[in-house]
């Protein structure tokens, strides 16, 4: 006999719990607010459709901090429907690909309140959301109701995927008398460092994922709108629909009414809503208004204002970008999201070839691994002459930040030291107006550090000062990382002279082609020499910039403000074998896995270049060497270990062994054959 649904005995028996503790709740259509209502409506459904999401229940309790926390809880009525979990442990509302698994969502009561949880993180301003599941079943033999509970927290801290809490028997933790213990069991609750790599790595990869069909979306639907100013529409949707928690509330697709009205467009609307963002972040008036007039040039076209059947154009674009991308840039990843909105972006931006080799995003491994060589802290001044879409200034700010937080016991101080490393101790400068509008909202996204991102020509228009507020100060540059463009003058090295001759001391870690150190930059390299010492010199894999760039690249490390000596030190590394396994499969689930210890090859050759060969542990001993290079040549950059080909005793003996083996072979060969002979006489 197939099993019956519980699932009424189950609502009644958890809504009667909530009214016993005296809570307001809320049943399927109805929502404590309009704002957690629109989210659930908005959000895809369950069944993957359009929206009309219903939990069974859902509340809206505050703590004695004056926060408030959505519950929303999920009810099954069968024994084994209360969570569906990956091979990782993990809520499997995701499969391999990052595409959504909606039979898991739908089936199951944790998967679905986890769905909920996400449609307010997408759509709404509240960051902690309380996911709740119950199920149950009757004892066919007593006819007694069993029941059983699953409760996450889903926030930023666990990028939406969900955390458990602990084993529960009802919902009395939610009772007021309880409620602040519970939220502090939910403060304490923490993640290794390898739980959240992992978690960070699952939600990259459905940024992935959402930023293709994006893309597609827009390139293949979309007419009339040019290269930067799908760039540029992006961008603006994302900065409008950020808000600032108290003080600016985030623009909705309902705000949006495709309207003819004079001065009331929907990208008059959109440009006002950025004004208020802006105005309330730290960053300098003159700065506020160069990124208003570039968005706004896009933004109020007739073109894309004019409703056709309607609804505007600008309106669906921005609709596209809320729904596909909305929950990653409001989850707090730390990564260089915008670069990897570039990455899928840049494939259809009117570059030539050769520009479209040198506009290469670089790893955000690759770029902490750049930050760590140059020895960036928290009382770091780092600064990048080809930023791109700011990776690598986003790597630095992230480095500072955790090298801050571990240093400085004060809340307060820490509070101080983080707003001045985002205002005051990063620098970047790009040439190329549509990607330093990248980076713009690159540094904004990670918290803002966009306030000395400058829209210049770094070989030609920067004289080293701040380029806004107090334009008369010099930026104290201790520490300088790059990924030049390789068509650029000496492969690039042309940067790398003039920040270096900028600088009166600290560090430096650049990537770039391999050609640079062997007879493309000889002059621009002799003059570094002459005021920086190369420390070490790293070749690195080839396919790094796999689908991308086939170069070959090398990284190198200085040390600034002495100059290099005939007989200093260089560590040369042969880091070709990193432990990544990469792949360019369109289709692949992921195209980079750690097959052999790569988190600790990294960290291991910042190690070696720091203190030398006793860090060794998973790089081969064969693959690192202490040589000296030719100031005088600037083309002896390449090296790598010397093979000695002079004999050993053991050599020796190998050969003699050898020589003898074939020498017995051949004896036993010529007897065995002379018997044979014999016989047949």
């Amino acid at each position: 006999m197939a099993q019956q649904s519980v699932e009424p005995l189950i609502a009644d028996l958890a809504n009667g719990w909530l009214k016993q503790y005296k809570l307001k709740y809320f049943v399927e259509q109805y929502a404590p607010n309009d704002e957690i209502k629109n989210a659930l409506y908005e959000y895809e459904s369950k069944q993957g459709g359009s929206g009309g999401n219903r939990p069974d229940c859902n509340l809206l309790l505050q703590d004695r901090q004056g926060n408030w926390w959505p519950v929303l809880i999920e009810y099954k009525g069968y024994k084994d429907r209360l969570i569906k979990l990956d091979k990782e442990g993990q809520v499997a509302n995701r499969n391999a690909k990052g595409k959504p698994e909606f039979k898991n969502i739908s089936q199951y009561a944790v998967n679905g309140a986890i769905h909920y949880a996400n449609a307010l993180l997408h759509y709404t301003t509240y960051e902690h959301v309380i996911a709740i599941g119950i199920t149950g079943y009757k004892d066919t033999d007593t006819d007694e109701l069993h029941h059983e509970l699953g409760v996450y927290y889903v926030g930023k801290s666990n990028f939406g995927i969900g955390q458990r809490i602990g084993d529960f028997t009802d919902l009395s933790f939610l009772a007021p008398k309880h409620f602040e213990a519970f939220i502090e069991k939910v403060r304490n609750l923490s993640l290794t460092p390898e739980e959240l790599e992992k978690l960070k790595q699952r939600r990259e990869q459905e940024i992935n994922v959402s930023l293709v069909k994006l893309n597609n979306d827009i390139y293949q639907n979309e007419k009339g709108i040019s290269e930067s100013g799908r760039v540029y529409l992006v961008a603006a949707t994302i900065i409008a629909t950020l808000g600032v928690p108290d003080r600016v509330r985030p623009l909705e697709k309902s705000d949006l009414k495709s309207s003819t009205e004079q001065g009331n467009q929907d990208g008059d609307i959109i440009v006002r809503k950025i004004e208020a963002f802006l105005a309330q972040k730290n960053i300098p008036e003159d700065k506020q208004a160069l990124i208003v007039r570039t968005l706004q040039n896009t933004l109020t076209t007739d073109n894309i204002n004019r409703p056709t059947n309607g609804e505007s154009q600008l309106k669906r674009v921005f609709c596209k970008v809320v729904d596909d991308l909305g929950i990653y840039y409001k989850i707090g990843l730390s990564t260089d999201f915008t670069g990897r909105l570039f990455n899928e972006m840049y494939n259809w931006l009117g570059f030539t070839q050769d520009k479209l080799n040198d506009v290469v995003l670089t790893p955000s491994y690759v770029a902490t691994l750049l930050v760590r060589l140059a020895r960036v802290n928290r009382n770091s001044y780092v600064w990048d002459f080809a930023t791109g879409s700011a990776g690598l200034l986003v790597a630095a700010m992230n480095e500072m930040l955790l090298d801050a937080k571990a240093n400085i016991n004060s809340p307060e101080q820490l509070l101080r030291k983080e707003a001045e490393i985002k205002a005051n101790q990063l620098l970047g400068l790009e040439i190329l107006e549509n990607i330093y509008m990248l980076a713009i909202l690159n540094m904004i996204l990670m918290g803002d550090g966009s306030s000395n991102i400058l829209n210049r020509d770094s070989l030609l228009d920067f004289d080293g000062h701040y380029g806004f507020g107090d334009t008369s100060r010099t930026f104290p540059a201790d520490a300088f990382v790059l990924n030049p463009p390789y068509s650029a003058a000496g492969n690039g090295m042309v940067f790398v002279e003039r920040a270096l001759s900028m600088m009166s001391h600290g560090y430096a870690a650049i990537i770039i082609q391999n050609s640079a150190g062997s007879g493309k930059a000889v002059e621009y390299n002799k003059r570094i020499l002459q005021h920086s010492t190369l420390l070490a010199s790293i070749k690195m894999p080839i396919d790094i910039f796999i689908g991308k760039s086939n170069v070959q690249t090398y990284i190198y490390v200085f040390r600034v403000g002495e100059a290099h000596k005939s007989d200093d030190i260089v560590r040369f590394i042969d880091f070709t074998y990193d432990g990544y396994t990469r792949t360019n499969r369109k289709k692949a689930s992921i195209n980079l896995r750690d097959t052999d210890h790569a988190r600790e090859r990294y960290k291991e050759v910042v190690n070696i270049v720091r203190i030398g060969k006793s860090a060794l542990k998973y790089i081969d001993p064969k693959n690192f060497y202490e040589g000296h290079i030719d100031p005088k040549k600037g083309d002896d950059w390449n090296q790598s270990a010397p093979v000695d080909t002079r004999p050993t005793l053991n050599d020796f003996r190998r050969t003699v062994a050898d020589y003898l083996a074939w020498e017995v072979s051949n004896l036993l060969k010529n007897k065995k054959e002379e018997e044979d002979g014999l016989g047949k006489f």
